[in-house]
């Protein structure tokens, strides 16, 4: 694939392009599941500002529930898709960079799944919500297992890359299981009987094992292409905030499966082996936000150089949120768990900083489709594009 193709992942597209709805979803990609993404972590740092905040908390539940209802249109104009147009929807998989994004589909259902423990439990009660709860969570595995594998796979059988046009992109097929492991550490104290509260538990530090050491290989990867081939394109620039978030998930993983290890643990009389998870929950998240907070000086050095070249807004700017938002909730959940007030005062300056840029994002995101110039589809050959 040739680099102006590559860039077009994130590329507009002229008002007249779009002929109607029904183009809309020939068009539809992945890549808008990012915008579920970042909305959804958005919500649930609002909902665990620290203090007694309740505005706050009901504007994260609000705003969880409209970011359900886009996720639900989202799959529906996807699966319209794959419905009225399959020779076209199933190109993707031999796209180079748009086949990344089907790991978001995951992604984004883990912040509902996580949404609904946080806001769900206490407004409709335990009985309604963790069956679907649970439910949800086992789907969630399911697609996160075969994106960290089968994207690799076409990557190696059907794909072209070359080093000079690798981006962070490619680590969002491979970050979705641990995500679902985070969500996996949310889900199993809640779940009753004990067996199903392990099971959960080890399922996710199994997710979590399953993808932190391979995304830590691509970020070796990454830096190699970025000290040889230097920056990337002006309309991926957003993409170098992507490898943040294996980085700060990992950090979340382990602080919140730590924390539940010790009482699930003990439940089956491994008193000590939870003791131990604790305490390597506790130094694998400070160790990984530490990494994090490399990651994040860099990401922010690469999008202030990039600003004053001109930064082209696309769809591409959602990888600014997410990334954001899940560091900043490991370091609310270190500041818990340390008891440490810089923690705490700096993830309420991360999620005002998230909020501010979703702000942004998600303004001009809105007007972008309300015009239809944000519906591309780059795995459709130019003389096929209405």
């Amino acid at each position: 694939m040739s680099p102006p193709a590559r860039s077009a992942v994130f590329a507009s597209r002229p008002l007249a392009a779009l002929a109607g709805p029904r183009d809309a979803v020939r068009q539809f990609t992945p890549n808008w599941f990012a915008a579920v993404m970042g909305t959804g972590v958005l919500a649930l740092a609002l909902g665990q500002w620290p203090g007694s905040a309740p505005k706050l908390a009901l504007l994260g539940e609000w705003l969880w529930l409209a970011n359900g209802a886009v996720f639900v249109a989202f799959c529906a104009m996807y699966a319209a898709r794959w419905l009225l147009f399959f020779d076209e929807a199933r190109r993707i998989f031999g796209h180079a960079t748009m086949s990344m994004f089907l790991g978001t589909l995951p992604m984004a259902l883990a912040t509902l799944i996580n949404g609904l423990l946080r806001f769900g439990l206490p407004r409709w009660g335990t009985a309604a919500v963790l069956p679907l709860a649970e439910a949800l969570w086992w789907l969630d595995v399911a697609m996160a297992l075969a994106c960290g594998v089968a994207i690799p796979w076409l990557m190696f059988t059907r794909q072209r890359h070359r080093l000079e046009q690798m981006t962070a992109v490619w680590l969002l097929p491979i970050v979705a299981a641990e995500v679902a492991a985070t969500s996996g550490g949310l889900l199993a104290p809640h779940l009753a009987g004990a067996t199903a509260g392990l099971t959960v538990l080890v399922t996710s530090y199994v997710l979590w094992a399953y993808s932190v050491p391979v995304a830590l290989s691509l970020l070796g990867i990454l830096l190699l292409r970025l000290a040889l081939h230097r920056l990337p394109a002006a309309p991926l620039a957003a993409s170098t905030w992507l490898a943040l978030g294996p980085i700060a998930t990992a950090a979340l993983g382990m602080l919140v499966l730590g924390s539940e290890a010790p009482a699930i643990f003990a439940a089956h009389g491994l008193s000590g082996l939870g003791t131990t998870a604790a305490g390597l929950g506790t130094i694998a998240g400070l160790l990984f936000w530490g990494l994090g907070l490399w990651w994040m000086a860099l990401a922010v050095l690469v999008t202030a150089r990039q600003l004053r070249r001109g930064l082209p807004f696309n769809l591409g700017w959602w990888g600014f949120t997410f990334p954001l938002g899940v560091y900043a909730l490991a370091t609310l959940k270190l500041g818990s768990a340390l008891h440490l007030g810089f923690f705490a005062d700096l993830g309420v300056a991360l999620v005002a900083m998230l909020a501010a840029v979703w702000t942004i994002v998600a303004t001009r995101t809105a007007a972008g489709a309300y015009r239809g110039d944000l519906f591309a589809s780059p795995c459709l050959a130019p003389a096929d594009r209405a």
